[in-house]
């Protein structure tokens, strides 16, 4: 199954009884638990900072980003089904090394990078709720996630962080229905492209934030340990073809959330002429539902979504370093954990240097983005490889698409670029 036969796909599957709604949510995990990385503490300091400073105008990108998130993470997932190997294993084995190497690194970089946001939300979580100066609520983040990621299986990590993603996904969304949101005006900034002024850092925030190179690796990763490879044609047939709406369901969770943040900010912060500077200001989001508990309430969420997200950025790095090596992940191995050790380590290092907190989640994405198109260009290499793929390879319409993705976002990138 290709990018060319993902809409046909849909369709056909609509119109089959065998896929009722045990079926459909019995396939559903992998996705969400990867949904989870773009609704991080980067994802909401880049949206609260789109919608205060420029309304409805830039709900385009979540609008992009999430079409080629679905697109890519489709394509990744293919690759741990069909191979057996997540995408840092099949860069090690099969791209030159001079090619793997570096782009493999740089995707450590950018896993640092994700660390950093997620455990400096926690962080500023920690002091709204208790005042805990930061770089304290850094380190009991860290250490949290670490006997998490230590402690548990896979399938109780899955289940706590669709857990996770729920809570903080229904308040945002809920909250649509009790302020007064300019639906014209978003239904236009959904399908419109523009670039105001000052925009482009904004906008590359969150194009990173949606689309996180650590997500391409850990879904692979994720989807490759159930080992579908090892059944034969039949089984690997079935897993693509259950793995397209596992896909498609959660990402359209992640672009509605992260819309609704968006949304809420215009109508809350930028109507009024509040520019969000911190995300401690985005506590008000929530007063109409919540009233004098909101700051509470939105602490506690954005804990939650803090170590979550952790979870998956610490596993995504343990999954690069183990790949590096030529072996999958696993919490006992020594090379995944180091992966994992030196993500959260470093990333809560660098928490020490940082004066501006919200600066600092706004770069930490933008950092994301600027490495994304080495993951992507490896990326479609690899799976439009018939010596890797075999008959799954992509066709020469997939290769145009998934090119076409990845020379967008390397034009955006030159553009923040020459910008600044």
């Amino acid at each position: 199954m290709g990018i060319n036969n993902f809409f046909k796909e849909l369709k056909n599957h609509s119109h089959k009884r065998t896929l009722g709604g045990l079926d459909f949510f019995r396939y559903i995990g992998p996705g969400l638990l990867v949904t989870v990385g773009f609704i991080d503490p980067g994802n909401w300091a880049s949206n609260f900072a789109a919608g205060s400073q420029f309304g409805y105008s830039l709900l385009w990108v979540v609008t992009l980003s999430t079409i080629m998130l679905i697109i890519l993470q489709h394509n990744v997932a293919h690759l741990g089904i069909a191979t057996g190997l997540c995408l840092s294993e099949a860069a090690t084995k099969y791209a030159p090394r001079w090619v793997a190497r570096p782009i493999l690194a740089s995707a450590v970089v950018a896993s640092i990078s994700t660390s950093l946001a997620e455990i400096l939300g926690g962080a500023i979580a920690l002091e709204m709720l208790f005042d805990i100066p930061i770089a304290w609520g850094a380190v009991l983040t860290t250490a949290t996630v670490l006997v998490m990621l230590f402690t548990n299986s896979y399938k109780r990590i899955e289940r706590a962080i669709i857990t996770f993603v729920s809570i903080i996904g229904l308040s945002f969304i809920y909250e649509l229905f009790l302020v007064d949101i300019d639906w014209q005006s978003a239904a236009r900034g959904w399908v419109t492209p523009s670039f105001p002024d000052g925009s482009m850092i904004v906008i590359m925030s969150v194009l990173g934030a949606v689309i996180m190179p650590h997500n391409l690796f850990l879904h692979s990763e994720v989807v490759q340990s159930l080992e579908y490879h090892k059944q034969g044609d039949t089984s690997i047939r079935s897993r693509l073809k259950y793995e397209l709406f596992d896909t498609l369901f959660s990402m359209i969770v992640g672009w509605a959330i992260n819309s609704a943040m968006i949304l809420l900010a215009a109508a809350t912060f930028f109507e009024s002429g509040i520019l969000v500077d911190e995300l401690q200001q985005a506590k008000e989001l929530m007063t109409p539902l919540l009233g004098n508990n909101a700051g509470n309430i939105f602490a506690a969420a954005l804990l939650l979504a803090g170590i979550s997200s952790t979870v998956t950025s610490g596993m995504a790095a343990g999954s690069i370093s183990a790949g590096i090596f030529g072996e999958s992940y696993h919490v006992k191995d020594s090379h995944s954990q180091l992966g994992i050790v030196a993500s959260l380590g470093i990333a809560l290092l660098l928490i020490f240097f940082i004066d501006n907190p919200f600066h600092g989640l706004l770069i930490s994405q933008m950092v994301l983005s600027l490495q994304l198109p080495f993951t992507v260009f490896l990326q479609v290499w690899l799976t439009s490889s018939p010596k890797v793929m075999g008959q799954y390879a992509n066709s020469k319409l997939n290769k145009a698409v998934l090119y076409g993705i990845a020379t967008t976002v390397t034009v955006l990138n030159i553009y923040l670029l020459l910008a600044q």
